[in-house]
This record gives structure tokens, sequence and C-alpha cells, in this order.
């Protein structure tokens, strides 16, 4: 033995840590898709009325 010691491999982080690690890309994620399911939503009920019954 020359008394070197080998260091292990890093380890690999795993997918969901890194995607979780990134703050700013997760919030503007968040807020597209709130703009779209409001907005899409809205967009849908103004634009598909349903024909009201008459009494």
């Amino acid at each position: 033995m020359t008394g070197t010691t080998e260091t292990p491999p890093p380890e690999e982080v795993p997918l969901g840590q890194r995607l979780f690690d990134q703050l700013f890309p997760l919030l503007l994620l968040g807020l597209l898709v709130m703009f779209v399911f409001y907005t899409g939503g809205s967009r849908f009920e103004v634009f598909s009325p349903v024909e009201a019954p008459l009494p």
C-alpha cells in the first residue's frame, strides 16, 4: 500500500431533487399553469354559452 486513498465517485443527484432545486423555473411554471387554467376556463365559459330555458 502506498498510503493514497481513493475517493469514491460522486453520487448522482436524483432527477426529482434536481427539478425541485430550481426555484425560479418552478415559480414560472406555477404562474403559467394558473394563467392557462383560469384564463382558458373563463374563455371557454364566455364563448360557449348554454341556452337558458325559459319559464
